[in-house]
């Protein structure tokens, strides 16, 4: 007979399934089980709560109830499947074999229950980071403990009698516990939050004391100098990160702290303080501003480490909001709740800290990576500037503005009247300064091209290659600016007209039509270069510093007879050359060349060139006689960060001796070449040689344009000339395009036919458009425009709501909202505001309050987008004094005056510069045409310009 059939025929010969040492482990597992079991009710009440709610609850005392957490289960894991063990050795003979059963499926559940937790919490030497397989074991652990219960419950109803009171005191208890808690969270959590989170609000506006809003204590600045702590889960970001120029943006970048050192000395001088300087700071220096630091005028920033920290990872993740679309760094940025013992100099202690970060990865996440940091409004913050009186001690007025340029632009799918449009909308930033870059990171959620797990890239590749050369970073990032740049624009030399004057006759597109040029003949050359891979204007940012130029070269008989924009013997552009910068002036008219932007008062011009959009760059061309050989032209758009100008104070801050010339790296953005025959079977000296034909992918940009293309990109250069430019010349190129088929010729001839007045031959060509399959929403636009000059105020509601619901498939599908376009919003509101005033009378005051309504409503839309947009605020003056409100017209018409601009200064100071400047002259011209000079002229030039 077998011990199992004996067992079975005399239950009582069997060994007792606990010992008394059994017995007193499980009631020690039971006891030490019952508080994990309150503590995970806790637990998972919170979490639940939180997404019910949409409120992040968790804060100090639930990171130490999960910490509680960790330990209770580490702590019971080993005495339980101990226990488990000897309990089955003892029992599995037992003839119960229904309590058996129900036993192993219990051990088996502890089993998911306690692997699960392993696998969650990331040991060193254990990391599971695949979030597909993070997601299963997190259910895992929630749902194993459930079947636990269940399978307790089954396994001693098959055996002695269950004491059901104790059972339902302890889940009495954790009730309890855990509505106490919860009741906590939810009504307590703000207060406990204010106890958490220190809030700045550091636009300079609104910072009337040092360290922030009234009330706000200094952050230490060792808790956002904790960049070495985050590199020790996120290496492969923070390598990148140690390259960008957020890294390298405050007293660590030689250029910048020129021009904030400069700055704070001249503040300090007028002001006798330098709290205006915190305009820079609170995007440049965060942890000297927000740790009190910055303030003090004899701040030595070589005696302070944060002064070489840039902006540090908490420097973005530590903000909270962002208070509104103005800019100037006007967001709130909180010192985050942290892990215990963050800042603890015991080793165990730290090692627990780091512990709990990778076991609790949520809480980490909610507080240092929220939704607003993939938004575009996100980098507005810093990248969109403003200077206020309080600066400038003159008016408010624009700075650079990476924001707006990209919000009003058919990349972002908000522009109503784009040139061109992408397939899809760019929502943001993000999908081309931070692309996926392959990554083992614990935070690789991306995916790159090829499905591997990613990384955004924290390198935040642009166009800044003058700070890591100067500070000797590695090539290899430069390298990848350059690459980043290669996308940027192209360069067309599309046409040449003769005689060497606008009126000339056109010879156009160049290649493969090539005319012949006669030698003493003078020539327009007419070169486009065209926006093509950038979200924001072509180059934003520090856009009077930063360089951008065509460099045009003729050779005849592999000389060269005639150029433009070469560089001079200390680095320096040729003057005379075309630059797509912006050119500013201080007050006495000299150009602002320090970044001292506390002094500057108007823009001699702004050759900045919008996404999607285009330039014409017109330069004379006289041919010498006796040229022999083809002439062959070749045009490059070069870029420089920093021009001569501007580097030379940052060298003589650093330097002293001879200034060396600038050093810093050229990049050339896009090109083209062409060589055109000379006419004539023979040249002075002697039988021309044949045109050499164009060397195979010389310009792919170009080379594989169609014409319509060419066309319409040269149309739209001349369009941006404005109302003083070449608008017939516009107006011929877009017929051209129609002509060859495309929807663009027409939809771009009714723009020129609108701005000149034309509205019947406008509307004309808009229907064309239409009927070819323009977009709808561009077509919509006109439209609205057009109606309004015809006095038919209702059509053109009708089509400026159309495209504030954004009322259109295709654009909806492509993921375009037009409501977000504030210029298209204050029309919509100007145009409310006159069809109100139409209906006069007792009788149809009703229908003029309705009309009244819908136009504030509209305006109030644009300003919530646009709070400094003069426009919308003198419109919305004028409609709240209609309804009587008297105090909110007088407040709009105050901001109107605000940010209005200063029109007679604007033209004294213009006109000091002109008079001074020939060069400068020449380029503000509305139709500037740019000298192609001989060498001898240029060195010559060179000469005068450096006595």
């Amino acid at each position: 007979m077998s011990t199992l059939q004996r067992y079975h025929l005399s239950p009582s010969a069997a060994p007792g399934a606990l010992t008394p040492s059994l017995r007193r482990l499980l009631q020690v597992i039971l006891l030490v089980g019952g508080l994990l079991a309150v503590n995970s009710v806790y637990l998972a009440g919170v979490t639940l709560a939180e997404r019910l709610t949409g409120r992040v609850l968790q804060n100090a005392f639930y990171l130490d109830m999960f910490l509680a957490h960790l330990g209770l289960g580490l702590l019971l894991m080993l005495p339980v499947l101990v226990f488990g063990m000897l309990h089955f050795r003892r029992a599995w003979l037992r003839p119960n074999r229904y309590a058996i059963r129900a036993g192993l499926g219990l051990y088996l559940a502890l089993l998911a229950l306690f692997g699960s937790g392993i696998l969650l919490t990331r040991f060193g030497f254990f990391e599971i980071n695949d979030p597909h397989v993070r997601r299963v074991a997190y259910w895992v652990h929630v749902l194993a403990p459930l079947a636990a219960v269940w399978l307790f419950v089954l396994h001693r109803l098959a055996g002695p009698r269950l004491r059901w009171w104790q059972g339902a005191a302890w889940a009495g208890m954790a009730s309890l516990v855990c509505i106490l808690a919860l009741a906590l969270h939810l009504w307590g959590g703000q207060r406990d939050g204010e106890l958490l989170v220190r809030a700045f609000e550091p636009a300079l506006a609104l910072t009337p004391a040092p360290g922030g809003r009234p009330g706000a204590a200094a952050i230490p600045a060792e808790h956002l100098l904790q960049d070495h702590v985050c590199a020790e889960c996120h290496a492969d970001i923070a390598e990148r990160h140690a390259g960008s120029m957020h890294r390298l943006s405050s007293f660590n970048n030689p250029a910048y702290r020129f021009s904030i050192e400069d700055t704070r000395a001249e503040l300090l001088a007028r002001d006798g303080n330098v709290h205006a300087t915190r305009l820079c700071a609170v995007c440049h220096d965060q942890v000297p501003l927000f740790s009190g630091r910055f303030d003090d005028p004899d701040y030595d920033p070589d005696a302070d480490p944060a002064a070489m920290a840039g902006i540090t990872c908490l420097g973005c993740h530590a903000i909270s909001a962002v208070n509104s679309p103005r800019g100037n760094g006007d967001y709130t940025l909180t010192d985050p709740p942290r892990y215990p013992f963050a800042f603890s100099d015991n080793a165990f202690l730290k090692a627990v800290n780091r512990q709990l970060i990778k076991a609790k990865p949520a809480f980490h996440k909610q507080t240092l990576l929220r939704p607003l940091h993939q938004t575009p409004e996100f980098c507005a913050a810093c990248h969109k500037v403003h200077l206020p009186p309080a600066l400038n001690h003159y008016r408010w007025l624009r700075g650079q503005n990476h924001y707006d340029s990209f919000l009003l632009s058919g990349v972002s799918g908000h522009r109503v009247d784009s040139f061109y449009y992408p397939p899809q909308a760019e929502t943001g930033c993000n999908g081309c300064h931070m692309p996926a870059r392959a990554s083992a990171d614990p935070a690789a959620r991306a995916a790159t091209a090829d499905g591997r797990s990613a990384v955004h890239d924290h390198l935040f590749a642009a166009a800044n290659t003058a700070v890591a050369v100067l500070v000797g970073r590695p090539e290899a990032e430069n390298a990848e600016r350059v690459a980043f740049m290669g996308r940027a624009a192209r360069v067309d030399i599309f046409g040449l007209k003769e005689g060497g004057h606008i009126e000339g006759r056109l010879h156009a597109p160049l290649q493969p039509g090539l005319p012949s040029l006669a030698p003493g003949s003078r020539w327009l050359l007419e070169v486009v270069v065209r926006t093509t891979g950038m979200g924001h204007a072509l180059t934003q940012g520090t856009a009077d510093s930063n360089e951008l130029w065509l460099e045009l070269t003729v050779r005849a008989g592999g000389e060269v007879i005639a150029r433009s924009g070469a560089l001079g013997p200390e680095g320096e552009v040729d003057e005379w050359a075309w630059f797509g910068n912006a050119y500013l002036l201080a007050a006495e008219g000299n150009r602002i060349e320090r970044r001292n932007a506390q002094d500057i008062v108007a823009a001699l011009y702004d050759h900045q060139i919008p996404p999607g959009a285009a330039a014409v760059v017109h330069y004379a061309l006289d041919l010498p006689e006796g040229l022999t050989g083809p002439v062959e032209i070749e045009a490059a758009l070069r870029y420089r960060k920093f021009d001569s100008r501007f580097y030379r104070h940052v060298w003589a801050h650093r330097n002293t001796g001879p200034y060396p010339g600038n050093p810093l790296p050229v990049t050339t953005l896009a090109q083209d070449r062409v060589v055109l025959p000379l006419a004539g079977a023979t040249a002075a000296s002697g039988q021309q040689d044949p045109p050499q034909p164009q060397p195979p992918g010389q310009n792919p940009q170009v080379s594989d344009l169609p014409d319509w293309e060419r066309w319409n990109d040269y149309g739209i250069g001349l369009l941006r000339e404005g109302k003083r430019g070449q608008s017939r010349q516009a107006e011929a190129a877009f017929r051209e395009v129609e002509a060859l088929g495309r929807w663009d010729g027409a939809l771009n001839l009714a723009r020129v036919l609108h701005r000149e007045g034309r509205l019947d031959e406008a509307a004309a060509a808009l229907e064309r458009a239409a009927e070819q399959g323009a977009p709808p929403w561009v077509v919509a636009w006109y439209t609205g425009l057009i109606a309004r000059d015809l006095g038919d105020l209702d059509g053109a509601i009708a089509a400026l709501e159309a495209l504030a619901e954004t009322r259109f498939n295709q654009a909806r599908a492509r993921g375009f909202d037009f409501g977000r376009d504030y210029r298209m919003l204050t029309e919509l509101g100007r145009t409310l505001y006159e069809r109100a005033r139409q209906e006069r009378g007792d009788a149809r005051r009703a229908a003029r309050a309705a009309w009244l309504q819908r136009a504030r409503e509209r305006l109030e839309q644009a300003l919530r987008l646009d709070p400094e947009n003069a426009a919308a605020h003198h419109t919305l003056s004028l409609v709240l004094g209609e309804v009587a409100d008297t105090d909110g017209a007088d407040r709009h018409r105050g901001l109107h005056e605000y940010y209005r601009g200063d029109d007679n200064a604007v033209e004294r100071t213009v006109t000091l510069h002109r008079s001074r400047n020939p060069a400068a002259d020449n380029a503000a011209e509305a139709v500037a045409i740019y000298a192609l000079r001989p060498p001898a002229d240029f060195q010559a030039t060179q000469a005068v310009a450096e006595h």
